[in-house]
């Protein structure tokens, strides 16, 4: 196997739901490790927290997440964006409309300048959402 570039999302205490959620978004199996099951010594109250979570989706993608202890610093921020591309159309509005149902919509998905559908979203947990889809490469 060579390199694999994957997201890793941090969450403090959501990221069970939140990869539920995102396997609902986009199926695939799911794996997931607490702190107890790691033997990783955390706060009491935390050791049934994620320590690790995968997803691995159907679409050949892997997004992965963790809850991040009370002991250790925990940033939430837009620094970072998860984008969504290719020419799968139907699968990504579907995405896209997952990721906005219960998020915020910040760029509608619509037509972009360069000539691609493009749109922008914020999940239910905060994470920024940029979905690309290819336009018509002949027009």
């Amino acid at each position: 196997m060579g390199t694999v570039l994957n997201p890793y999302i941090n969450f403090r205490g959501q990221a069970k739901e939140a990869l539920d959620f995102y396997q609902s978004v986009f199926g695939g199996t799911l794996t997931v490790s607490t702190f107890a099951e790691a033997g990783m010594p955390v706060e009491p109250g935390e050791e049934s927290q994620i320590m690790h979570g995968q997803l691995e989706t159907p679409a050949g993608f892997t997004l992965m997440a963790a809850d991040v202890p009370t002991g250790m610093e925990l940033t939430s921020g837009s620094s970072i964006s998860v984008s969504l591309s290719g020419d799968a159309e139907a699968e990504l509005r579907g995405y896209y409309e997952k990721l906005t149902e219960s998020g915020t919509v910040t760029v509608p998905l619509e037509k972009a300048p360069w000539g691609d559908t493009f749109g922008m979203a914020i999940d239910k947990f905060g994470i920024n959402w940029l979905v690309n889809i290819a336009g018509d490469a002949t027009g």
